[in-house]
């Protein structure tokens, strides 16, 4: 084929990664032309919905499903999304047919003054639009109160620097790094904000496919399904496998606290350790397990979380 039209939410870092998409598409095929075509999702429209109260936000589902309905209708090729906005289930017809190698799964602390988390004074407010840091983050440090915040990155900087009441933010270091941020020194400098980030890898897991780009294509194109083969990363396209089939297993969405880590060792041999949090009240169930296939060690934490 000649050309593909990529489909894209058009937030700052969804444009990142449709750029990246085309860059790699550009060094695989460097006779492909591609086409962005930007939509809105329901997600983007309705920022008074809460991620965190689940009865209200239903799910990923609401970041995808315009550029999903624009598949199955042909009017793009291919939509790129970030896999951790994606539901475990892809539509009839939708696969997920190639990723791009991941990016740094970590979580970052993103405060106005220095220090990590467990520094943070007591009581202190920190801001979040996901239940799974949510929960993590008042498992570890039950003092702490959370307030959901909503928008892009330059939004919540932006309202992080303005309110006085509020010691920080949480985001994820890939989204940081696409937007072309140097984090490397522990301060983040945007406008005439500068701030302080401390990495949360060892005390929050991440998302069910956190730092990854997902191609998503129609089962039935062929010829789309074998450009996008040519740009897919074997390494992250094993360890997604193995973090969607847990999202399948636990019927999943955004709306469920869970955090999965991944790592594939020389020999093949997949590691996946998680977290779940179900009432309140209760303290979360954790599980690690290996195996030599994604499907395997997914069905083995998913049979000890249900413990």
């Amino acid at each position: 084929m000649n050309s593909l039209i990529l489909g894209t939410r058009g937030s700052a870092l969804a444009l990142a990664q449709v750029e990246l998409t085309a860059k790699a598409l550009a060094v695989a095929f460097p006779s492909l032309a591609t086409e962005r075509k930007v939509f809105v999702t329901r997600g983007d429209q309705k920022l008074d919905l809460s991620l965190i109260r689940a009865n209200e936000a239903g799910g990923k589902g609401l970041f995808t499903k315009e550029l999903e309905d624009a598949l199955l209708s042909g009017a793009i090729d291919v939509a790129v999304h970030s896999l951790k906005d994606l539901p475990g289930h892809n539509p009839p017809g939708l696969a997920v047919t190639a990723v791009l190698e991941r990016a740094p799964t970590a979580d970052v602390l993103i405060t106005k003054q220095p220090g990590s988390l467990r520094d943070l004074p007591t009581g202190v407010v920190l801001g979040t639009s996901s239940v799974r840091r949510a929960r993590q983050l008042q498992w570890i440090r039950p003092d702490v109160r959370i307030e959901e915040w909503r928008g892009n990155v330059q939004t919540r900087l932006r309202k992080l620097a303005e309110r006085d009441d509020v010691a920080g933010i949480i985001l994820a270091q890939a989204g940081l790094v696409r937007l072309g941020h140097d984090l490397s020194g522990g301060m983040l400098a945007v406008d005439a904000w500068k701030f302080h980030v401390s990495s949360l890898a060892d005390d929050l897991l991440p998302a069910i496919g956190q730092g990854a780009i997902a191609l998503q294509s129609r089962a039935d194109r062929a010829e789309v399904t074998e450009v996008l083969r040519g740009i897919d990363h074997a390494g992250t396209h094993l360890a997604i496998r193995a973090e969607r089939e847990l999202q399948r297993l636990l019927a999943g969405d955004c709306a469920l606290p869970v955090g999965v880590r991944v790592s594939i060792s020389g020999g093949g041999v997949i590691k996946m350790k998680a977290i779940l949090f179900g009432a309140e009240s209760e303290p979360p169930a954790v599980a690690e397990a290996e195996a030599d296939s994604p499907e395997a060690v997914a069905a083995e934490v998913f049979a000890k979380l249900g413990k």
